[in-house]
């Protein structure tokens, strides 16, 4: 009993510690944002095709069939729609976004907007179709469309670190925790992510992207573990992780390696690693016995500085991005 005792204070602690990006502060709940794109209901009412029955492939082939002059239609008539829709296009998707998102991301290469809620945002970083290889950045708590720049600036030194060759895609396309509070303690808003997630990288797969490597910062390494047995990656990189929902690498059941990074004076090192009662999300990815390959990162500093310019998790991240790393 008393040893039962210590496993629900430990998740109780986890209900108040675990968080993203955003250290000790109060959480408010979050409404995950899901579904069909916004202004659906005005493209299926044109006769087009369902985006929610179709699959990223499809979507691809829908759009390999159609006229240049039909596309740029549907451009003007449907932009909410065609910017979401994971398999179209990449240009096609830039235009439309640089419609809805306006003035926020001007002169970005803006790849999903979704304007609901706190506001979704994928931006691109240099360039997709031709680059050689992909990272994916999945942010964790407080990043949204309002508040993009932390994630942005990660992308940016990721991106420089490989010498500009590798295009880096910062994935804000969840609705992620506010602050520390239930949701980030829970599963729910990650589940959520990781339909999401796990539709965009085969979309990035149906315009003919190279399979990706996956950067999972803090709550994001919730979203990568549960979407990891059905993920399109090479590569899953969980960094000062509060758990991915699995007790080691066998468990999530995927094919692609799987990497932690966790430094000393990160304050998710004192979080419970535990999941009671939906509470917590399991085993710590950086400890030995979980399986993942380690990422150098002593020189890291905080909760936050694992992208930091000249550090050695940042370095140790472009080469497992560039494929130098077996």
């Amino acid at each position: 009993m008393r040893r039962f005792t210590r496993t629900l204070v430990a998740a109780a602690l986890t209900a108040t510690v675990v968080a993203g990006t955003a250290g000790w502060a109060s959480g408010t709940t979050q409404q995950a944002v899901t579904g069909a794109p916004v202004g659906t209901a005005a493209w299926r009412a044109d006769g087009l095709p369902d985006p929610e029955r179709m699959t990223p492939v499809q979507v691809a082939a829908y759009f390999g069939g159609l006229s240049g002059e039909r596309r740029a239609g549907l451009l003007r008539e449907h932009a909410s729609v065609v910017g979401n829709l994971d398999g179209a296009p990449l240009a096609l998707r830039y235009a439309a976004n640089a419609r809805t998102a306006g003035a926020r991301f001007a002169g970005q290469q803006v790849l999903a907007y979704d304007p609901r809620g706190r506001g979704q945002a994928v931006l691109v970083y240099g360039d997709l179709a031709k680059a050689a290889h992909v990272a994916v950045i999945v942010p964790g708590s407080d990043v949204d469309a309002g508040n993009f720049a932390p994630l942005a600036r990660k992308a940016a030194a990721l991106r420089s670190a490989t010498g500009d060759r590798t295009a880096v895609v910062a994935w804000a396309g969840y609705t992620t925790p506010v602050g520390v509070g239930l949701d980030a303690a829970t599963g729910d808003l990650a589940e959520a992510g990781a339909a999401r997630l796990t539709r965009f990288t085969e979309g990035l797969r149906a315009v003919g992207a190279p399979e990706p490597s996956l950067f999972c910062h803090s709550y994001g390494s919730v979203v990568c573990g549960l979407a990891a047995h059905r993920l399109k990656a090479k590569d899953l990189v969980a960094i000062a992780s509060p758990g991915m929902r699995a007790d080691d690498v066998a468990a999530l059941g995927t094919s692609a390696r799987v990497w932690a990074a966790k430094n000393r004076t990160d304050w998710i090192d004192r979080v419970p690693y535990v999941e009671v009662a939906g509470l917590g999300h399991g085993a710590d990815p950086a400890a030995p016995e979980f399986g993942a390959r380690r990422v150098p990162a002593a020189d890291a500093q905080g909760h936050d500085g694992y992208f930091a310019p000249g550090t050695e998790s940042l370095r140790a991240f472009a080469a497992i991005a560039e494929g130098e790393v077996r």
